[in-house]
């Protein structure tokens, strides 16, 4: 599809959350719709994806009921327990802390032991098995002192708090790490399958190599094993091209979507199809060339530096962490209703984490205390939005 492009706000090159000097700055909005055919990632509806007969109005809305939690240090992973409360990551510490779905108390229930902090590495996504009922597995993504790797840790929830995470079992290792670009989030789709979004550490190379787990989207079984239906069968590598992805999300089709950082131009939008190439280093944003496939949605560097995406009310919904804004992008099928639309500009600061608690509600957690942002009194909270 022809895709009409607002050129309004000059990026900049720099780290991948390409960070302002303060909190506070200002960038108009843009975005463009764009073209894609889709391609089902999974079996079964996850969570919070219900079908939707219309699409979605062009214009929609955000409310902020109430934050669920604050004074939160370096929050980064978000994974919803069954009962309704809430695990998030401290990528700083390397810890783990129990938010109570209703009231925002928290317990810390224990480290992941082996987590190296450096720069954008350390504790990064969290996800919970889709067997947790029976299995009690918590996963988590993490940078260590030689590479990122993905673990499960048992949790057992009648130990005292603090000791309640078991040592981690490495199921995947060999990511490579860097000061920057490490990716890091990681989820579950309607397949069951475990999916990873991988930067490529700076090393642009990386990303074009189908042998390295770097640059890429990865998809693999519980036990961190290859997966039927992966481009090839003997590797956990579902996409490549990517410079450094942190928004995984499925719509109500069971299509699988990504956000991921650009470098001096373009911030992106993708939805996945396997063993496609997403074109970095070779193309960055909306290029056309042969053998890529370009994004369904882009914005400037200073508007977005995206990191978690939801899929939510018909739209996906994108993080900002520079661009300080939640981005809602109303979709009809694979092609956008409208140009992206924006809220919560520079309210609530960098936003890290978006997730999907429902058809009309998200979770939203913000990241000024990541040594990037500029904390204010209560940083870093979980919001409770409700949407359309």
């Amino acid at each position: 599809m022809a895709a009409s492009v607002l050129l309004l706000a000059a990026g900049c090159s720099g780290p991948e959350e390409n960070a302002p000097d303060g909190r506070r700055s200002s960038a108009p909005a843009s975005g463009a719709p764009g073209g894609g055919s889709a391609s089902p990632s999974g079996d079964a509806a996850g969570p919070g994806s219900g079908s939707r007969a219309e699409p979605p109005p062009a214009k929609g809305s955000v409310k902020v009921v109430s934050t669920l939690a604050e004074d939160l240090e370096s929050p980064w992973g978000l994974a919803p327990l069954p009962d309704g409360d809430l695990l998030v990551s401290s990528r700083d510490e390397g810890t783990i802390t129990r938010i109570d779905g209703e009231s925002g108390k928290k317990t810390e229930v224990g480290s992941v032991a082996g987590v190296a902090p450096e720069g954008e590495g350390g504790l990064m996504g969290l996800a919970v098995s889709p067997s947790f009922a029976s299995d009690h597995m918590v996963y988590a993504y993490f940078t260590t002192a030689s590479d990122n790797r993905i673990a499960r840790l048992a949790y057992d929830e009648k130990k005292p708090a603090g000791q309640q995470l078991g040592a981690p079992d490495t199921i995947l290792r060999g990511i490579p790490k860097g000061t920057v670009h490490n990716g890091g989030r990681i989820a579950f789709g309607p397949d069951k399958m475990l999916y990873a979004g991988t930067g490529e550490t700076g090393d642009t190379g990386l990303a074009q190599d189908k042998k390295s787990l770097g640059g890429k989207i990865l998809r693999m079984t519980p036990d961190g094993d290859p997966v039927h239906g992966n481009p090839e069968a003997d590797s956990v590598v579902y996409s490549y091209g990517h410079r450094n992805v942190q928004g995984l999300a499925w719509d109500s089709e069971k299509r699988l979507w990504a956000a991921e950082f650009g470098q001096n131009t373009w911030d992106e939008l993708n939805q996945i199809r396997p063993g496609r190439n997403y074109g970095w280093p070779e193309a960055e944003g909306r290029s056309g060339k042969e053998g890529f496939v370009d994004p369904v949605a882009q914005w400037r560097t200073a508007e977005a530096s995206p990191s978690g995406i939801a899929y939510a009310a018909g739209s996906v919904w994108m993080a900002g962490l520079r661009g300080e804004r939640l981005w809602r992008i109303p979709l009809d099928g694979t092609e956008p209703v409208a140009g992206p639309q924006p809220f919560l500009e520079e309210k609530y600061g960098r936003l890290r984490t978006v997730v999907a608690a429902g058809d009309d509600k998200l979770w939203l957690v913000t990241s000024e205390t990541d040594t990037r942002g500029t904390p204010e009194p209560g940083d870093d909270r979980i919001l409770d939005l409700e949407v359309e």
